[in-house]
């Protein structure tokens, strides 16, 4: 190899790397952390780091669309509530078993996905940030007008979904593992995904949607299934936090939901699928220790969000990524 070609290669290289190393970190800690929280008597840190897992679940559905398919929604945060108001109602029909709540929940987001990605799709740009905000927006308004499931004041679940009639979410370090697992499972289903064909033709389309459509590819059923699986993802998401919370209410169905997750991926960075994992979790701890710091917490945190967007470029893993390309510059790698 060529020094000059070894120069094209190694940011390449060095990508693949990190690509590698950083979400094995983050799993690992992941796995130990119930140990060490409870060596240390922090047992919040159960609740915390699983609400962390949670809404990475949903991130990591959003980055699909935003870093892979350039599909800007407002509306993501509708296909968490729907998955957890499966859990709600259920529950409150006195059905309560995973193995029917988990399947409805996916199978209710998957299908208002469905239906709804057929009229935005066939938007672009502003439009389709628009549309969906408003389907994401009816959702809420309906949820807040079922008055039998709680309307305005949300719904109150009993209890967690039992698994084939055993309590095995009811403790909250095996519910911390069912989140790491679902977490998992998630990132390695997109990860699959977006390194396969059908992720190579999203990718495409994302560049240069014409020459895709000229080649032969059929764009638009390739962004409708990534956001038909983009929600039934965060129909997962749902089932976990109306489990955690042991509540649901149409304020997880919120625009303003949705824009929190759009932050916690361009925090982290766009078009990593850890970066999304990563952003989460500093968004949601950042939050929690500015709020214990002062009520007035959001006006230190806004400008910060807006200052690492703005000059960490490519988010934090992308400021992860540039300082170990100046490190290996500096070692004359």
């Amino acid at each position: 190899m060529t020094p000059a070609t070894a120069a094209v290669a190694a940011p390449g290289t060095q990508s693949f790397r990190l690509g590698i190393i950083i979400p094995a970190l983050i799993f690992a800690l992941l796995a130990v952390l119930p140990a060490a929280a409870l060596a240390t008597a922090h047992d919040y840190l159960l609740d915390l780091f699983t609400r962390v897992m949670i809404f990475s679940v949903a991130a990591c559905a959003l980055d699909l669309l935003l870093g892979y398919a350039a599909l800007v929604t407002f509306g993501q945060a509708a296909f968490v509530g729907l998955g957890a108001y499966a859990v709600g109602i259920l529950a409150s029909h006195g059905i309560g078993d995973a193995l029917i709540a988990l399947p409805a929940a996916l199978a209710v987001a998957g299908l208002f996905a469905f239906v709804t990605g057929i009229v935005c799709l066939r938007t672009k740009g502003v439009y389709f940030i628009m549309i969906t905000l408003a389907f994401g927006q009816m959702t809420f308004f309906t949820a807040s007008a079922l008055a039998p499931y709680g309307g305005d004041d949300g719904l109150t679940i009993a209890s967690r979904s039992t698994i084939a009639g055993l309590r095995l979410l009811d403790s909250p370090l095996s519910f911390y593992y069912v989140a790491l697992a679902c977490l998992l499972v998630t990132f390695l289903f997109c990860r699959m995904l977006v390194v396969s064909r059908f992720g190579r033709v999203l990718r495409g389309a994302k560049e240069n949607p014409v020459r895709m459509t000229t080649l032969g590819y059929a764009v638009y059923r390739f962004q409708l299934a990534a956001y038909v699986v983009a929600g039934m993802i965060s129909g997962l998401a749902g089932f976990l936090l109306a489990n955690a919370t042991e509540f649901v209410s149409p304020a997880y169905m919120s625009w303003q939901r949705s824009g929190e997750l759009i932050i916690m991926v361009l925090l982290g960075g766009m078009g990593t699928l850890y970066g999304a994992i990563v952003g989460t979790a500093a968004y949601l701890l950042t939050e929690e220790w500015l709020s214990g710091v002062t009520e007035h917490w959001k006006v230190i945190f806004g400008p910060a969000l807006v200052l690492i967007v703005v000059f960490a470029r490519g988010g934090l893993i992308g400021a992860v990524g540039a300082v170990a390309e100046s490190a290996r510059r500096w070692r004359g790698d």
